[in-house]
């Protein structure tokens, strides 16, 4: 058991009707891999009074309602879970997908894949197929409405992030640091490098399903051109395909 293992997971109180289920306290392939499962263990309780589960990074977040279950009650019931299992072996949960979206990496379309590189040691090409061979996991959703955090990249991609903000990156844009991926929901500024462009629209709050990636979903960028780009912007998810996850 690591040191890890042996201080976490904790259980903290988040105001009147928030608990928050903590597994780590910085990002790693157990913890991340523990707050989706136990996550996707705690829907399927569907305990009466739980309102909302979400998940970060490393922990779980649930919302209930106090006046039908009180947080002892609860707390006794995520103790009870946490120790039915080693959370940090747990199985991913079900349901997830596997997403191939088409990327233009570098040219204007994409600045800064150049220094990116220059900093992982890799000359443009290198950098171009480690980064669209890349199977990353959707380990989080924040900042804007889906958008997504991947990882882990290869160890050369533990770049850090620039000292000085990127005025603003379109929506669509693949931005690197610290051997993640954030996939842009929105046009925003941003420190994390912008080695690629999407057509893909990851929030579309007028369908069925307005949140297009899913924690847990496995994502790769594959490699496209600008022309072939540019037409896939008919398509909302920007010429990506998916597929179950088995």
């Amino acid at each position: 058991m690591t040191e890890t293992q042996t201080k976490y997971p904790v259980i903290r109180s988040g105001g009147v009707d928030g608990m928050l289920v903590s597994f780590g306290d910085r990002l790693s392939e157990p913890a991340n891999r523990a707050a989706l499962a136990f996550r996707a263990a705690v829907e399927a309780e569907s305990w009466d009074g739980l309102e909302e589960t979400s998940s970060t990074l490393v922990s779980c977040f649930l919302r209930f309602d106090p006046l039908h279950l009180s947080h002892r009650s609860l707390r006794a019931k995520l103790e009870t879970l946490l120790n039915a299992r080693d959370w940090y072996a747990a199985t991913l949960p079900e349901g997830r997908r596997f997403w191939r979206v088409p990327t233009v990496y570098g040219t204007e379309l994409a600045p800064q894949l150049a220094q990116a590189a220059e900093a992982a040691g890799m000359r443009e090409a290198e950098a171009i197929t480690s980064l669209s061979e890349a199977r990353v996991r959707v380990q989080t959703l924040g900042f804007a409405p889906g958008q997504p955090y991947l990882g882990t990249l290869p160890e050369a991609w533990d770049i850090p992030r620039q000292s000085q903000l990127t005025e603003r990156v379109p929506e669509g844009a693949l931005v690197v640091a610290i051997r993640q991926f954030v996939l842009f929901a929105v046009s925003a500024p941003t420190g994390w490098q912008h080695v690629g462009q999407t057509a893909i629209t990851l929030f579309q709050p007028e369908a069925d399903e307005p949140v297009l990636l899913r924690p847990g979903d496995e994502v790769q960028f594959t490699a496209t051109d600008a022309e072939s780009l540019e037409n896939m912007r008919r398509d909302p998810r920007g010429g990506a395909i998916c597929e179950a996850i088995r």
